[in-house]
């Protein structure tokens, strides 16, 4: 499984929990966000992270702190574009195993 099938997994999951698409791998300066969606009145912004295993301790723990920290950098970025803020939270979407077959959503996964 590629990254690109590891997101449209991730998207299609979401949408069945009934969250919107906003915009699909947005791009700044510092980084790159892979899904912002509406879940309610609230602007989420995902990463979606794919481990075929466990070792180097899987999809989670390939959230570093510099990656969280591009990913609050990008955000606020995406946010200046906005007229107002909505209230925002951070999600991310752990896809393990060979095929994809177990998927994990972490709510709130990290904040500043």
């Amino acid at each position: 499984m590629k990254g690109s099938d590891a997101e449209l997994l991730a998207l299609t999951y979401l949408r069945q929990q009934r969250l919107v698409l906003i915009a699909q791998n947005y791009h700044s300066r510092y980084g790159e966000i892979d899904l912002i969606m509406r879940d309610g009145a609230t602007l989420v912004f995902v990463e979606v992270r794919m481990r075929t295993g466990d070792q180097f301790g899987g999809a989670a723990a390939s959230i570093t702190v510099a990656k969280r920290a591009k990913l609050l950098q990008t955000a606020r970025h995406y946010l200046s574009g906005l007229s107002s803020e909505p209230p925002c939270r951070f999600d991310a979407l752990l896809i393990s195993g060979i095929n994809g077959q177990v998927v994990e959503w972490i709510q709130n996964a990290f904040g500043e």
